[in-house]
């Protein structure tokens, strides 16, 4: 089993891909709202609210979202990754997001069983 990690840069896409994911096959992820670094720092400047132009921006959002998902093989982790590209873009470009996946040595509470597709 795999740990599937997609970070969404443009929370507004989260939805879309959640449901790109569910129609792949994917069971289910634990959505968890986020911000990075950058943005935390930034936020912390305090700059005065004149000055904070990217607030002004339509669609500009100060957060983001974490997806996270256990799957069962690489064939899933390429799944997901080609769901969230579609929706998303490439992620090797910017203001996209971060897809990473690790194998995991240990899981209780879910089992391979679960995570298959059932037709």
């Amino acid at each position: 089993m795999y740990m599937v990690m997609c970070v969404i840069d443009d929370a507004s896409l989260m939805p879309d891909v959640l449901a790109a994911w569910r129609h792949a096959g994917i069971r289910g992820a634990t959505i968890l709202p986020s911000q990075g670094m950058q943005r935390h720092l930034i936020s912390q400047l305090k700059i005065p609210q004149r000055f904070a132009f990217e607030q002004q921006v339509e669609g500009y959002t100060e957060d983001n979202y974490t997806l996270l998902s256990v799957v069962p093989d690489e064939a899933a982790i390429q799944t997901c990754l080609s769901a969230a590209e579609k929706i998303i873009g490439d992620f090797t470009l910017p203001h996209t997001g971060i897809f990473a996946s690790w194998s995991l040595g240990f899981t209780k509470g879910i089992s391979d069983k679960q995570l298959k597709k059932q037709d």
